[in-house]
């Protein structure tokens, strides 16, 4: 059986999100994040960043959520998870990558220089150009969302995944989307079933 490393509130809901679309059967194991537990020996065998999440299927460990939720889509490929024909299947790759280099960066690097690093390594100055370059990416995903329901294709895929837990993030943070067209794209995606699925299994 699948065994999936966690943590609440952290990328891991991508990889069990894409699980529960997936209906995969797993075991998730808690790395509590907050304690440590990411820097025990155990859990460096796995993952030698400390990070989550960490995918085992038999023999194979898998980290990054990207990696993960692209393992998961095509070992079940009947979930539609990652599309198997162009264009959309090169829609996906592209969307999954932009998500990781442009959507989500501006925002990790408010978390780092908000609460991730050390505070002597904190530059708060950061922020506005942060700001700037999430809102410019912003524009980017919208452009491309207009007339769309869906990122890559017609259907329901990992880039969603990716897209609609980034944009997640980011009204978390009260960073605001500027556009009706991504509101409701968020809106649908992150009102899925599998999303409140995973939240739970992550709560427990």
């Amino acid at each position: 059986m699948l065994k999936i490393y966690g943590y609440p509130k952290s990328r891991s809901y991508r990889a069990v999100w894409a699980l529960e679309e997936a209906g995969a059967e797993y075991d998730y194991v808690k790395v509590d994040l907050m304690k440590g537990e990411g820097r025990k020996p155990e859990f460096i065998a796995i993952n030698p960043s400390g990070k989550v999440p960490a995918l085992i299927d038999g023999d194979l460990v898998i980290t990054e959520s990207a990696a993960i939720m692209t393992y998961i889509g095509e070992k079940f490929s009947a979930s539609g998870l990652v599309p198997t024909a162009n264009p959309a299947r090169a829609a996906y790759f592209q969307w999954v990558a932009f998500t990781i280099s442009e959507l989500e960066q501006p925002l990790w690097t408010l978390a780092k220089h908000r609460y991730a690093l050390p505070e002597s390594l904190r530059v708060p100055a950061i922020e506005p150009t942060a700001l700037w370059e999430f809102a410019r990416a912003a524009v980017v995903l919208h452009q491309h969302m207009q007339g769309r329901e869906y990122v890559a294709g017609g259907h329901f895929s990992g880039a969603d995944i990716m897209v609609g837990h980034t944009l997640s993030w980011a009204r978390n943070n009260q960073i605001p989307l500027e556009s009706p067209v991504l509101e409701a794209y968020a809106n649908r995606i992150l009102s899925r079933p599998g999303l409140a699925a995973a939240r739970a299994r992550e709560s427990l």
